[in-house]
């Protein structure tokens, strides 16, 4: 554990149940991303708002499964009172299900995503508002494995981040800011594997960090989709998955995806497909197609098997 600065405390209640790791797991760039550290009991993040570097650490109070939430968050660095406003947004306190929940709309899903709800019914999806730290790895996965993207955001983060305020677990880092960014030499985007064309990108993210994180307070929405777009080298793919992340977007499908498409496919029908026909699977659940997605994940299945798994019911008539 390193030094660090005076200590921010605040507590934080729920009238609903929440599933801390659940939750933000998908805030971070695989298990051992430098940047987040998430647990079943809590979570360590470290980021920049723009009062300065702040780290966040979140606790979760033990309960029944659909009990209320109850969190302990701790902050520390010069934007530690950032990092406490930003938790509610953080925890999905905004991300209603009451409609997925309804149980007229619950009878149209197939059985197994119906049982991976019940089993997390604290499952969120969390909303960082925080632009550039959500993009730069997304760019960092285009159009390569997750274990190269991984390596390459661990390669750099460690590289030229610096140690997260207060502390903090071992290895917990800041990733660097947007100057940081843009001072990379080209050989060290090489040592981490990153090619021309997605460190163009994030080089030209980084110059325009401003007016990206201004998008953050944007409403969800096809126009920030289409902003984020304007960006040479963010297409419909990263876009959505930056605003899964940054929005806490209910509905934005992963198009352009290598492996999603016939992941689903797979899961609803039994046979693999591609894009157009994973959304036209997905369409009856429109506004909600990115919690389903969600939870087929959570069904535990897996594409290697044979035929269909979720059972899924027709309801397009209806």
């Amino acid at each position: 554990m390193s030094s660090g600065s005076a200590c921010l405390r605040r507590e934080f209640e729920s009238s609903r149940p929440l599933e801390i790791a659940g939750t933000l797991r998908t805030v971070a760039l695989g298990a051992s991303d430098p940047t987040v550290q998430v647990s079943p009991a809590g979570a360590w993040l470290a980021f920049r708002t723009a009062a300065g570097p702040a780290t966040l650490c979140l606790r979760q109070h033990a309960g029944a499964l659909r009990s209320p939430a109850r969190v302990s968050a701790q902050a520390w660095g010069p934007g530690a009172d950032e990092a406490l406003a930003s938790v509610p947004a953080l925890l999905g306190e905004q991300d209603d299900w009451s409609s997925f929940d309804d149980p007229s709309f619950l009878a149209t899903l197939p059985a197994g995503i119906r049982d991976a709800r019940r089993h997390h019914p604290g499952l969120r999806l969390p909303s960082t508002g925080r632009i550039l730290q959500t993009l730069i790895p997304v760019v960092l996965g285009q159009k390569v494995t997750q274990m190269e993207a991984v390596h390459a955001w661990r390669y750099l983060v460690r590289r030229f981040g610096e140690p997260a305020p207060g502390p903090v677990p071992p290895g917990l880092m800041l990733p660097p800011d947007a100057a940081g960014w843009r001072r990379i030499p080209s050989w060290d985007w090489h040592r981490a594997g990153v090619d021309s064309h997605r460190s163009r990108t994030i080089l030209r993210a980084s110059a325009s960090a401003s007016g990206l994180e201004r998008l953050a307070a944007e409403p969800l929405g096809d126009g920030v989709s289409a902003k984020l777009q304007s960006l040479p080298g963010i297409g419909p793919w990263s876009a959505a998955e930056i605003l899964q992340r940054t929005h806490g977007s209910p509905d934005h499908v992963s198009v352009g995806d290598f492996h999603l498409a016939a992941y689903v496919g797979a899961a609803l029908t039994g046979k693999r497909t591609d894009d157009a026909g994973m959304l036209a699977l997905l369409e009856p659940w429109r506004g909600h197609r990115q919690r389903v997605v969600r939870l087929i994940v959570l069904t535990g299945f897996r594409k290697q098997a044979y035929g269909p798994r979720l059972t899924p019911q027709d309801h397009r008539g209806h």
